[in-house]
């Protein structure tokens, strides 16, 4: 694959993040990231990293068929990479149940099985299917892969994936499958290299984002995680509220007379910090606003993580370090000393100059938790999957 391009798509809710990889040796090198906001009108394509920088509004919507938006946005890119040189694509699929152990190549056959699961992921699913199909509609050549970001946590015991139901519907898979998957994996990777005496011992990753979970790994293997079922299930996140009494939405479809639809809507974009505070689900805002109820937000979900990080450890038996990842993770450290500070009966101990700047160890010497803050790539982990599918005596994060 040396001198080609491969392209990489991670579809959420809201955006579509684009990464431009040159693949030398069959390793990917980042030439380029373009985010499509799907939440603005006119839609606009950011261009994030490469020659240069940009913001454009988009004259396509979005739709079930996503061909007319993607053919513009690939005109755009092209004025700056040489998409001919594209020979391949990666996505980021969201669920791959019992199915899917890893990354695989997307056939006629494999569409139909990720397909077959958009009833267990109804509102992510069907994001990344639709991107697979305009990037197959407008360029039927390239081979495309699919990573999956339950995949990761396969590892976890049967024990931790069950739910306490009736076992005829745990057999149905209605089970904690954790996610996430993609970010865990490429910070275990990233924490082998950088630190591999702690990454061999009993480590909890925060990935704290827009969308936020935690997992407990050993020995770079997912053994627990704060997600289950679904992506509502952890820690509150910016519109969503974590773990939930299942009360509550009886209580809601019940005496209040709300709809499946209204309860779906409030859970998925009226709930967690946003929802607590009735300002913003944007930590950013909230942290640093006087308001008590932005206050009130900022701790409760402060109080979650920590308390999220305590359960992991007894899951793992004991804790060596703590990992802080993802758009919040990497560069709040107000949201960080929070948390720590409710973990000094751990033994926790932050050093606040490198917890300011943001360094790769912000805990004390000593401490009895190491602490790290190490930046996610998911977009490079999509990439080195689908170069493992391709050519198959590559390994993801030899690169």
């Amino acid at each position: 694959m040396t001198g080609n391009l491969l392209l990489t798509f991670n579809a959420g809710s809201s955006t579509v993040k684009i990464g431009i990889f040159k693949v030398d040796d069959d390793r990917p090198q980042r030439i380029g990231k373009a985010v499509v906001d799907f939440g603005t009108y006119p839609l606009m394509l950011h261009l994030k990293e490469g020659p240069e920088q940009f913001e454009r509004p988009l004259k396509g919507e979005t739709g079930n068929d996503l061909a007319g938006l993607m053919d513009e946005v690939f005109q755009e890119l092209r004025a700056h990479f040489d998409l001919d040189a594209v020979t391949s694509a990666g996505h980021r699929i969201v669920h791959g149940g019992d199915i899917f152990n890893g990354p695989v190549e997307l056939t006629t056959a494999t569409l139909a099985k990720i397909r077959s699961l958009t009833k267990l992921a109804p509102l992510h699913q069907p994001h990344a299917l639709r991107m697979i199909e305009a990037v197959r509609h407008l360029r039927p050549e390239l081979s495309q892969t699919g990573s999956f970001d339950t995949t990761f946590h396969a590892t976890q015991s049967d024990l931790v994936r069950r739910l306490a139901i009736p076992r005829a519907y745990h057999d149905q898979g209605i089970k904690r499958y954790g996610f996430h998957g993609l970010s865990y994996r490429y910070v275990a990777g990233a924490l082998a290299k950088a630190a591999p005496d702690i990454a061999a011992g009993k480590v909890v990753i925060a990935h704290l984002g827009s969308g936020a979970s935690l997992c407990a790994i050993e020995n770079g293997m997912s053994r627990d995680s704060s997600m289950g079922f679904s992506t509502l299930d952890g820690i509150p996140m910016a519109t969503r509220p974590g773990w939930l009494d299942p009360g509550v939405l009886l209580h809601l479809l019940g005496p209040l007379g709300k709809s499946v639809k209204e309860v779906e809507d409030m859970l998925y974009h009226k709930s967690g910090l946003l929802g607590v505070s009735g300002i913003s689900g944007d930590t950013r805002e909230l942290i640093d606003n006087d308001a008590s109820q932005a206050r009130e937000a900022i701790d409760l979900f402060t109080l979650r993580i920590a308390g999220e990080i305590a359960r992991l450890a007894a899951t793992l038996g004991g804790l060596d370090a703590l990992v802080f990842t993802a758009g919040i993770g990497e560069n709040q450290p107000k949201i960080r000393k929070s948390v720590t500070e409710q973990l000094l009966w751990l033994g926790v101990e932050l050093d606040e100059t490198a917890n300011e700047k943001s360094a790769l160890t912000i805990s004390t010497s000593a401490s009895r938790i190491a602490v790290q803050v190490i930046p996610t790539d998911e977009e490079k982990m999509i990439a080195e999957e689908c170069i493992s599918v391709l050519h198959p005596k590559y390994h993801p994060g030899a690169s």
